[in-house]
């Protein structure tokens, strides 16, 4: 059967991928960033997943205002980059996993989550920038891509507990999955980041490594956080940390950190980023 074998956090900040795209990861202010994610790059590159799982929001590329889904998940083949306003990134198109992904999206909604489906659909930033950091500058993505897109746009996006118990739902759903596939499951966003009003630039790093003790050691813990809590102790945009928990739920109970990092400033934000090992059996 599939098998749920890492965790992977990751903010997915828009200037990275710019920095990327435009040769700007040695220079100083970027160099100390980049370096954070050198250790991951090379588990990676030693153990690939088949597939990734990855949790991430839309910043009004696929989805408008006119609609906008709690839950989606993207069951193409292939994921065109999106054009943010000035062109799409260059990089190679988000290869899919069609069959998977419709076994997960029958299992959730046979689980009593409402997914949303999607067959067709471009990616921005907030899905390719993990890739990027993960994988660096290759001609085609190593690993197929099931994207599972989470409404933390506009109020009200789902609760901490609702997120942890879809992710409880994924594992469940890719154990159940009769091929033998390494799944890696993806949660991206945050960390304290506001972008707008009189608090913009807000980054609050107790709160932050409090959060990454947390998504270790007792994950329980950050289930409960309400919506206000979130916005008081990490800004407007902090909300993002939720599809962190949709990982942390698929997991299971015990978990292996073997990467940290926590980086101040990325762009306006701060950067978050673990690697947990699944503990088999658990």
């Amino acid at each position: 059967m599939a098998r749920v074998t890492a965790g992977v956090t990751t903010s997915h900040v828009p200037a990275i991928g710019a920095a990327i795209d435009h040769g700007h990861t040695g220079n100083d202010y970027w160099a100390p960033m980049f370096a954070g994610y050198e250790w991951s790059k090379k588990w990676i590159a030693e153990e690939p997943p088949d597939v990734v799982v990855l949790v991430y929001n839309d910043h009004a590329s696929a989805f408008s205002l006119e609609i906008i889904p709690t839950f989606a998940i993207g069951c193409a083949d292939v994921f065109p980059i999106a054009d943010e306003g000035w062109g799409p990134r260059p990089i190679p198109p988000v290869v899919g996993d069609s069959d998977f992904a419709c076994h997960l999206a029958q299992s959730l909604i046979l689980d009593e989550f409402d997914m949303t489906i999607i067959n067709e659909m471009t990616v921005d930033h907030g899905l390719t920038v993990p890739l990027s950091l993960l994988f660096g500058q290759p001609e085609a993505w190593p690993v197929r891509v099931v994207p599972i897109a989470v409404n933390v746009i506009q109020y009200p996006p789902p609760t901490g507990e609702r997120c942890f118990k879809l992710g409880q739902a994924l594992r469940r759903a890719i154990e159940s999955y009769d091929e033998d596939l390494n799944v890696h499951v993806w949660g991206t966003g945050g960390m304290s980041h506001q972008l707008q009003g009189p608090r913009a630039g807000l980054i609050n790093q107790p709160f932050d490594n409090a959060f990454l003790d947390n998504m270790i050691e007792n994950p329980d813990a950050l289930r409960k956080i309400p919506h206000l809590e979130y916005l008081r102790e990490a800004g407007s945009e902090g909300i993002e940390l939720v599809m962190w928990l949709i990982m942390r739920g698929a997991l299971g109970e015990h978990v292996t950190p073997l990467h940290r990092f926590y980086h101040v400033p990325a762009s306006n934000t701060a950067v978050g980023h673990l690697v947990l090992d699944v503990t088999p059996g658990l």
